[in-house]
């Protein structure tokens, strides 16, 4: 088994349609410039109110990913 060195950041992605969605904008758009994305971790979920109803989600995750 090989050993790995990893870097992690934090990114906050946001979506109108739900929480998944919010996680796969920040993943697709880190990994235009980041190679080697390995592993995320959600540490903050929040949302936008109007009109009494949740107008658009907001998750923070850590992302981990290989050195080369």
């Amino acid at each position: 088994m090989s050993t790995h060195t990893y870097k992690h950041i934090e990114l906050t992605g946001s979506s109108e349609k739900g929480i998944e969605e919010a996680v796969q904008s920040a993943l697709a758009k880190a990994s235009e410039t980041i190679h080697n994305l390995r592993w995320f971790e959600v540490t903050d979920t929040r949302g936008h109110i109007e009109d009494g109803r949740v107008a658009h989600w907001q998750v923070t995750i850590k992302v981990g990913f290989t050195l080369e």
